[in-house]
């Protein structure tokens, strides 16, 4: 069930070409910097540390957390989150990305956990789209989605429904990264908190029978 809903997404939406960034290292302040907001202020932000010349990890250190929070204003928590994207930087600094992707999956991914500012969301992200690590990103679309298909309950546990995807799909990188990209986009178009089901795809192709009350 799982990749016929994945093909039905591709043949809609196309191939996403997704986590966009110039450097498995920009992959990563960008997952840190999508937190609670848009891609499309994510987008500000990162162009702003670019046209600083400040995507690196000792460009970012040398301007401390101040100028970095004064710099990341658009993706908003900026405060926060240029302590977060400070912190990581530290970690980078001591654990190249070089030397984490010879490293286990779990070993690395508690690491992660253990910056600040970094749940499981995040740390999947970089593991995935950074760091190709064959682990399954889980966000809130998924858990919509896929409440609405009746794969699972909308609060299912991150580790659970992770599970369901690591079982259901053939453990394939490039599949995981293009997937999750689907998901992503079928959220934002049209399965929405109120849906838009006559749009969705899913719904025309009666994989998808949710109605609201």
């Amino acid at each position: 069930m799982l990749l016929n809903i994945y093909a039905v997404l591709l043949k809609k939406q196309g191939f996403q070409h997704w986590w966009p960034g110039d450097t498995d290292f920009e992959i990563c302040i960008g997952a840190i910097l999508t937190q609670n907001t848009t891609w499309r202020n994510v987008e500000k932000a990162i162009g702003n540390l670019k046209n600083q010349s400040l995507m690196s990890v000792d460009a970012l250190l040398r301007a401390g957390e101040r100028k970095i929070a004064s710099i990341v204003k658009p993706a908003g928590f900026f405060n926060q989150k240029a302590r977060y994207v400070y912190d990581f930087c530290k970690f980078i600094e001591v654990n190249p990305m070089n030397k984490l992707r010879k490293g286990e999956l779990l070993e690395v991914r508690d690491a992660l956990l253990g910056i600040r500012g970094i749940g499981k969301e995040t740390a999947d992200s970089m593991l995935l789209y950074a760091l190709d690590f064959p682990i399954f990103v889980i966000d809130a679309y998924t858990k919509r989605i896929f409440s609405r298909i009746g794969v699972c309950n909308e609060d299912i546990d991150y580790e659970d429904i992770q599970g369901v995807f690591h079982k259901g799909l053939v453990t394939d990188i490039d599949l995981f990264k293009d997937y999750h990209a689907q998901i992503v986009m079928l959220g934002k178009d049209t399965c929405h908190k109120t849906p838009r089901c006559g749009l969705c795809i899913l719904h025309k192709q009666k994989i998808c029978s949710y109605r609201l009350n």
